[in-house]
């Protein structure tokens, strides 16, 4: 099998295929576009993201467990349907913060939505980076097994 060649062994249970990944996996970062790579670093930044690399054309943001590549990449499309989620143990000092920052004067961003219960069962605030990604600020639910 394909994935035997990239050392995942299948496993059957119940009759439906199962692969497992190499042990050792920590993360899954994703990149991020930015149109005005020092605009949307200060961006992230006054977040309160700390930066664990800055490079010319990339730089690794994290908070909490979370962490992504912001990258001086562009492209409309793509940036304009990108979303990211931040689940946060609590959305009301997360809004607090949020609305504190004055996003909408100092980045040029669109004004952030404040935290409302949504159809799906999440609790979310929502926020626009200077590149057009949109951020789902979510409330975890310490009951919910995915939410942890």
């Amino acid at each position: 099998m394909v994935c035997e060649a990239f050392g995942v062994r299948p496993r059957r249970y119940d009759r439906a295929m199962v692969h497992v990944a190499p042990s050792g996996t920590e993360s899954a970062r994703p990149f991020l576009p930015a149109l005005d790579f020092a605009r949307s670093k200060a961006f992230y930044e006054a977040l309160g993201f700390v930066i664990e690399l800055d490079d010319d054309d990339v730089a690794i943001y994290r908070v909490g467990s979370t962490s992504f590549l912001l990258q001086r990449y562009y492209q409309k499309e793509w940036a304009e349907n990108f979303m990211m989620q931040l689940l946060v143990d609590d959305l009301d000092a997360w809004w607090a913060h949020i609305a504190s920052l004055d996003l909408p004067e100092k980045y040029g961003v669109p004004e952030p939505k404040p935290p409302a219960m949504q159809p799906w069962g999440l609790r979310i605030s929502y926020l626009v980076d200077p590149t057009g990604v949109l951020w789902h600020v979510a409330q975890r639910r310490p009951a919910v097994a995915h939410d942890l």
